[in-house]
């Protein structure tokens, strides 16, 4: 009997096929979010699983799925899985990271480009009707060339990123925990420096790295009370990240002058008052939202499956110790 396997989110028809040549596969194309309770249930008879951020895999759920062998994050983020838990129920995990960093690199720069030129909100007057020709001091935005970007986060997309602001003569520092290769920081012309330092230095402050509990509101109100007036904040990393609720109100009273968000805390939904604000770029988490990137990805995540599910390494094993613990 071929692996059961269960795919919880909406994949492309050629990728659906290609996995069902292989696997029993329990589909859901219609992309609604699965409950705990129905992932539970969806789960209990399975073998593995290509899921989202949203699926949460923890211990709780594990302890009522003794089948599962492997699950499998179509995303380079995974703090929806709890890999202790995964580990001690034998369970294989797995992410696509690298196939996304240019493309979300490019959105990153395209929210920053937005919140710098207030792209955003200029359309939305445009169509309003309020455009009645041009005027010497309408809708001033701010030079992106020349200006100082700091990036929280050189990993592969925070380096994509600085790479294109390289292109912008732009200044660039970064805070990271670990430095980056200094040949990148010579071809870059990147320098290392302290959190606090980069907030109170960047024109622009960019967010490239994981959630974990230890950065959780990693930018909170105290943070961005160092970001000069004039400064932008972009997160193209993960919700949670940042206090929405402190940015929130750092825009309404223009304590910093705008924001450029792929990301939210609780998303789906998304504080409120970002909607009434004109001074922040709001896109529905899309970083990796290109054909070419979405179906790369999951040519990831179906060959981590299958390699889990037959006995082989997958490549982008999250908890190496479980593999370790099958050989033994």
């Amino acid at each position: 009997m071929r692996p059961r396997v269960l795919v919880t989110l909406g994949i492309f028809p050629e990728l659906l096929a290609q996995l069902r040549t292989q696997f029993e596969v329990e589909d859901n194309q219609t992309d609604r979010v699965l409950s705990p309770a129905e992932l539970v249930r969806r789960l209990g008879d399975k073998d593995g699983a290509l899921i989202t951020g949203y699926d949460r895999i923890d211990a709780s759920l594990l302890e009522t799925c003794p089948r599962l062998k492997a699950a499998c994050n179509l995303a380079v983020g995974y703090n929806n899985m709890d890999l202790p838990a995964c580990t001690a129920h034998g369970v294989i995990a797995t992410n696509t990271p690298d196939v996304l960093n240019d493309t979300t690199a490019d959105l990153a720069f395209a929210l920053l480009l937005a919140a710098a030129r207030r792209i955003t909100e200029a359309e939305r007057w445009l169509r309003a009707g309020h455009w009645e020709g041009w005027r010497n001091d309408q809708m001033l935005g701010q030079d992106v060339h020349h200006a100082t970007l700091g990036i929280v986060g050189m990993g592969q997309i925070g380096r994509a990123i600085a790479r294109r602001a390289h292109g912008f003569d732009m200044r660039i520092i970064y805070h990271n925990r670990g430095r980056a290769p200094v040949e990148l920081e010579r071809a870059l012309g990147a320098r290392r420096v302290e959190l606090d330092e980069l907030l109170g230095t960047a024109d622009f402050v960019c967010l490239a790295l994981p959630y974990s509990p230890e950065t959780h509101h990693l930018i909170d109100a105290r943070r961005l009370g160092l970001m000069k007036a004039n400064a932008i904040l972009v997160n193209v990393g993960r919700g949670g990240l940042v206090d929405d609720a402190a940015l929130v109100e750092a825009l309404r009273t223009r304590r910093i002058a705008g924001a450029g968000l792929d990301v939210y805390e609780g998303e789906p939904a998304l504080h409120a008052g970002f909607l009434a604000l004109d001074n922040v770029a709001l896109t529905p988490h899309i970083g990796s939202a290109t054909r070419a990137t979405r179906m790369q990805m999951g040519a990831v995540a179906a060959e981590n499956l299958t390699a889990a599910l037959s006995g082989r390494r997958p490549p982008n094993l999250l908890n190496p110790e479980v593999w370790e613990h099958r050989r033994r």
